[in-house]
Formats: C-alpha cells, structure tokens, sequence
C-alpha cells in the first residue's frame, strides 16, 4: 500500500466514465478478453429438463424486498427453470453481516453451518474476500461479450475482481443516495428564514441551513438558552468520506494492478471535517437512532442522505411525546461540494456463483441473466428501491411501461426516489473505489472514525452547556485548527493501521 498525502494529478487520475457512455478502451479490452475465455450464448447447456438441477440462493432481503424475490424466483421455477431443468431455493439470512458469517462459516467447513449456497449476495469487499480463497466461479466464461453490453458497464466493471479482470459479481440490483426532506415541517421553517430547495443541492449549504435551523428552533423557546434542533443527518458515513473526496477530485482508494494507494491530502479532509464533524459537534447535525429515517420519525431532524432503498422507510409522520402530526416528504439529489464534480456513489450488493460443476454453474448464470431482465429487475427495483442493472432499464419510460404492464402498485415515495435518479443519470457519475485486501476493514475507519469522535465532543459540549456556557463557548475547543490537526494525524494513523492489517 502507498500512501499519497496530496492530491494525485496523475493523467489516469479520477477517470471514470458516466455509465450511460462507451466504456472505455482498457475495459473493452477486458470485455473482449472476457468474451473469448467463453461466451454463454455460445456454450451448449449441459442442462436436462428431465433431470433438474437444484440452486441454493442466500440473501439478506427482508419484508417486502424478501416477498418481492420470493416471488421472482416463483416465477422463474415454473416458467424458464421448467423448461431448462433449473429450480431455485432462496433463503434469506437476517441482515447483510448475518449473511456474511453463514458464507464464512459454511466456505471455512465450521462445525454445525450450512452446506455453502450455489448463490449468494454480496458486497464487493466480501466477494473480493471469497475469490481470494478461490471459491467463486469465473462468470466470464457463461457470459458473451453482447450480454454484457446490455448492462450498466460501471456495473459490470465492478464485478471484475479476479487477478486476471474476469467478471466474479453479477450485478442484480444497486443503489445511489438520495436526500429526503420533511416537507411539512420544512415549509414554515424555509418561510420564516428566506430560504430555499435551492440552498440545499450542495453540502455547505445544508450545513449553512442546519446553523439557521437550529438557531431558529432555538429562538422559539426564549427561556430555555441553547435547546435549538438539529437540521440534518446521514446514514454511511464512509459514503461521505468516499464520494465527498472524489468530488473534490481525490480518489481516496485508488487501486491499481491489485495495489492500493490511500490519497489523504489535508486540504480536502479539512473540508470533510468542517462540513460534518463541526455541525455534529455544534448540534446542527444529528444522528439519534439506528438510520436518519428514524430520526426524521421522532423529529430530531428534517433531512437526511440515505440510500435510494430506503426511501419505503421515510416516516408518515412524527411522533413526538406531547402527540404525532402527518408528514409530507420532498425527494432531491443529494447535496455535493460546492464546486465540485458530480460524483454519485454506486452500491448494492450483487450475487457471485461459488465454484461448483459446470451444470450448477451454468444454471446459477441462467437464473443471474433472467432475474436482471429489465422486467424482472424493475419489478423487484419498483418494490426495494433498488436501481435496475440493464442500460434498458434505467428510464422512467421503462418503469412506467413495466408498472402498466404489470399492473403493480409502487408506494409514491419509491417511485419518485427511482424517477429522481433516472432523471439525473445523464449528468452524474456513479462511482465505486475497487476492492483491494482490507477493504472492508479501511471503510470501517471511515465510517466509525470522525462519527464516533463528533458523538464524544458533542457529549462534552452539551455538558458544558448544561453548567452554564453558551453553545459558542462550549464548542469552541474542539472546532480549532488544532483540533483538525490532531484528528488528521489519528485518522491517517487509523485508516493505515487497518489497510496494512
């Protein structure tokens, strides 16, 4: 691992490509790589309707996502996989780390789990964990080149873990961030202080908002000093970290030949730091229970940035202790740096096939390549949240044709949160760093890292404030360039210590 300590002007610094343009040369090149080791719409089917072959399937989807994959794989049982001799058995595992234990228990033999799964979803960092082993199968060999231009190529690209660039992860369903906003609530409070929507499409001036909002909520009340509100949270804190330096043009993960060099340039970390810790410490942020959308519910904040699946979340109404009121919602882009590039972040897990015979692994790619038929995926996608994965797929047109054809019924607010991104896609770009060996360790720093210190500093402050001191007063220490400076040494120290691990 390298480490860079200013912003890398390398030419191939920071090129990525929009996902609705060409791909570029070097992946063509991987494509058709891809495409020669073996092409599925070549490759006979080793498949025998009259002996069928069984697929196990693990997942984390619960509720609603869970019924809605539960049916597609109900319809795929009677339909293609009759006439292929496929049948396919989903089970879900709790919560993604529940799912990630079951595969390591099963891939590692421990004592009492189960037999390992023929597919499975994934996240990049625990598939690029699984391949390491060598218990993933080579996509690349049931795939044809014209297959994999049919799908998202930073999607695609991402799957491409192997040493030798052959596809490991077949994307099924991803998702951005959106940003949704307690209109109800907003309206007086924008009114009241000249604001607009408007002041809320970049970071800093969510940030500035949040100052007004919680020097408003605090003039309300007179006799109580300094019980102002907080304005704003955020789930994936490492997101921010993440695409909030690729907008300010530094790729904080950059993966090269299997080789990782972390870019930490002080510059940009300080204005991660002031656009984040600060209002956490000042109060102006928030993060109270286990998702923003929790918050929003109990009317600790009015805003958040969250994944696009978790728009079905977004509260009805809040409920406070003196009685509820009915919300309405607002759905934006979320906010980037001022001045900078719009870069959006690309996530979701995808599934991988685990090594196995080749009639197993030609089914698990048959199932893979039915499911993300723009149809199907929309029709999961209309329920979760979830982005589809097909060029195709990603229009409103499309959706409204499959949700007409279909005759399904789509809750408004997932609707709108696909529509919000379907409508921006031509002038943002998704972007998802490359696995690389400890990663899932490195994004645990920035999630954990400035988020567990803005809840300690912002402990002392209310302290402080509690013995008399006026919110100015009681941050003051910890809001210094000196403070900046301390926390950027540890942090530096932190995200090496667990890359080089």
């Amino acid at each position: 691992m390298k480490f860079i300590g200013t912003v890398n002007k390398s030419p191939a610094f920071g090129t990525f490509k929009r996902i609705t343009r060409a791909i570029c040369p070097v992946c063509l090149a991987a494509v058709l790589a891809a495409a020669s080791a073996g092409c599925g719409g070549s490759r006979k089917s080793p498949l025998d309707p009259e002996k069928p072959v069984s697929l196990t399937v693990w997942h984390y989807y619960n509720g609603s996502q869970q019924a809605a994959f539960d049916a597609l794989v109900e319809t795929f049982n009677d339909t293609v996989g009759q006439e292929q001799g496929i049948y396919v058995e989903s089970y879900s595992q709790g919560s993604v780390s529940d799912l990630e234990s079951a595969v390591r228990d099963a891939i590692n033999g421990k004592v009492g789990s189960s037999a390992i799964p023929n597919i499975f979803s994934s996240y990049a960092d625990t598939a690029y964990e699984v391949e390491q082993a060598g218990a993933l199968a080579n996509l690349s060999d049931y795939l044809s080149q014209e297959e994999l231009a049919d799908y998202v190529d930073s999607y695609i690209e991402e799957g491409r873990i192997a040493a030798d660039g052959s596809l490991r992860i077949f994307p099924t369903a991803k998702s951005t961030e959106i940003m949704m906003l307690n209109k109800t609530d907003w309206e007086p409070f924008a009114q009241a202080c000249g604001l607009s929507l408007e002041s809320l499409k970049t970071i800093e001036g969510v940030a500035a908002a949040a100052k007004t909002y919680y020097e408003w909520t605090d003039s309300l009340t007179p006799d109580v000093p300094e019980d102002g509100k907080s304005f704003y949270g955020r789930d994936a804190v490492a997101n921010y970290f993440i695409i909030g330096m690729q907008q300010l043009g530094v790729e904080l993960f950059q993966v090269e030949n299997g080789e990782m060099t972390l870019n930490l340039p002080e510059e940009a970390l300080r204005r991660i730091w002031e656009n984040y810790y600060v209002p956490m410490v000042k109060g102006y942020f928030g993060a109270y229970g286990s998702f923003r959308s929790d918050d929003v519910k109990t009317g600790d904040i009015l805003a958040y940035t969250g994944s696009t699946s978790s728009a079905m979340y977004f509260p009805n109404q809040v409920e406070l202790d003196d009685g509820s009121h009915p919300i309405d919602y607002i759905v934006m882009q979320a906010p980037i740096f001022e001045g900078g590039q719009h870069y959006a972040v690309q996530q979701g897990a995808g599934m991988v096939v685990t090594k196995s015979d080749e009639a197993h692994e030609y089914a698990s790619v048959e199932f893979l390549k039915w499911i993300t038929q723009a149809e199907n995926n929309l029709r999961f996608g209309s329920v979760s949240g979830y982005l589809p994965v097909q060029k195709a797929a990603n229009s409103i047109e499309k959706l409204d044709q499959v949700i007409a054809g279909q005759g399904l019924e789509v809750a408004p607010k997932t609707y709108d949160c696909l529509t919000t991104i379907f409508s921006e896609m031509e002038d943002m770009t998704l972007y998802t760093n490359k696995s690389f060996k400890n990663g899932s360790a490195a994004r645990k720093v920035l999630e954990y890292h400035l988020a567990d210190r803005a809840a300690a500093d912002r402990a002392a402050v209310l302290e402080a404030i509690a013995q008399g001191a006026g919110l100015e007063e009681a941050a003051a220490p910890y809001v210094t360039d000196s403070a900046f400076d301390a926390w950027y040494e540890d942090f530096c120290a932190a995200l090496h210590a667990a890359a080089d691990q």
